[in-house]
C-alpha cells in the first residue's frame, strides 16, 4: 500500500537537527539518512538552507505531531532535558496536546492517544519518549479544501476524520492511505478522533482556514518545508498552494 514515505526539510544544520530527532525524540535513523520512528511512518529528511526558518501563519506548512501514550511523561522527559513545552491540556473535543519546537524552530506537537482523562491505567515505558511515540500527523495548510480532498481521494487516501474548530477559524480535515474504518460512519464525530491518534501510521492533516488568502511556501534557499514525497502512490506532483507532494524522490523543490 502507498504512504507517506518522507517530509523534506530545508534547514542551517542538517546534522545537528537529526541529532535532535534521534537523542532528544527517540528516532532512529534510515539508510537514506532520513530519520523516523518506524518504517510504517514517514520519515523526516533535513537538508541544507542558507537563512533561517521564519514561520507565519500564512505558511503552507504547520506542524508534525507526535502521538504518544502519556503526555505528561513526555512533559517531564522533555523539559528534564532544558526543552521549553507547552504544559499539556485537552483542547476542546480535538486532543490532548502540548507544543514545543526543534532547534531550528519548526513546531513539534504532542497529542496523547486518548483525551485528558480517559487514558487506561497501566505504567509507561520510561525509556519511551511518552511511554512509546510515533509520528501521527504532518499538517499543511489551505484555504481551499476542494482540490487537495480530490486529490488525495484520487491518490486512493482515506478520509479518516473531519474536526471542525469554527471557533478558532478553521476545520481539519484528516487523509491516509489505509483500508481501516473509522469507528463511527460519520467523519465528524468525536469517538473518531481517539481511535485516529493512535493509527500506527502517518496521517496527513489538512488545516482548512477559513476567509484565508493562499498560503505562501519559503524560498529554496531559506530554511522550511520543502516538500514530501508519497511511496507507491500514483503522484507526479501536485502544486495545490505550493503542498508539494510528489512521488518523485529525486525532486527537489
Amino acid at each position: 500500500m502507498p504512504k507517506i514515505e518522507t517530509i523534506i526539510f530545508r534547514c542551517l544544520a542538517p546534522d545537528a537537527q537529526k541529532r535532535f530527532y534521534i537523542d532528544i525524540l527517540g528516532m532512529g535513523l534510515r539508510e537514506d539518512g532520513a530519520v523516523s520512528y518506524d518504517p510504517a511512518q514517514a520519515g523526516l529528511l533535513f537538508v541544507k538552507a542558507e537563512r533561517p526558518y521564519q514561520p507565519s501563519a500564512g505558511d503552507v506548512y504547520w506542524k508534525i505531531a507526535l502521538a504518544v501514550q502519556n503526555i505528561e511523561l513526555a512533559y517531564k522527559q522533555l523539559t528534564a532535558q532544558g526543552i521549553e513545552v507547552s504544559t499539556p491540556h485537552q483542547f476542546r473535543d480535538i486532543g490532548y496536546l502540548a507544543h514545543f519546537h526543534d532547534p531550528e524552530g519548526f513546531t513539534i506537537e504532542l497529542i496523547e492517544h486518548w483525551f485528558e482523562g480517559n487514558r487506561p491505567s497501566g505504567k509507561p515505558d520510561p525509556s519511551r519518549l511518552g511511554g512509546g511515540a510515533s509520528l501521527n500527523l504532518l499538517t499543511l495548510r489551505t484555504h481551499d479544501i476542494a482540490p487537495l480532498r480530490e486529490a488525495c481521494l484520487a491518490w486512493g487516501m482515506t478520509c479518516l476524520s473531519v474536526q471542525s474548530v469554527e471557533t478558532h477559524g478553521f476545520t481539519l480535515h484528516f487523509f491516509a492511505f489505509t483500508d481501516d474504518t473509522p469507528p463511527s460512519a460519520d467523519l465528524t464525530a468525536i469517538e473518531n478522533r481517539e481511535w485516529l491518534y493512535q493509527r500506527p501510521y502517518s496521517v496527513l492533516e489538512i488545516q482548512e482556514v477559513h476567509g484565508s488568502g493562499p498560503m505562501t511556501i519559503t524560498t529554496t534557499n531559506t530554511a522550511g518545508y520543502s516538500y514530501t514525497h508519497f511511496s507507491g502512490a500514483n503522484v507526479l506532483k501536485i502544486d495545490c498552494e505550493e503542498l508539494r507532494i510528489t512521488s518523485f524522490p529525486e525532486h527537489r523543490a
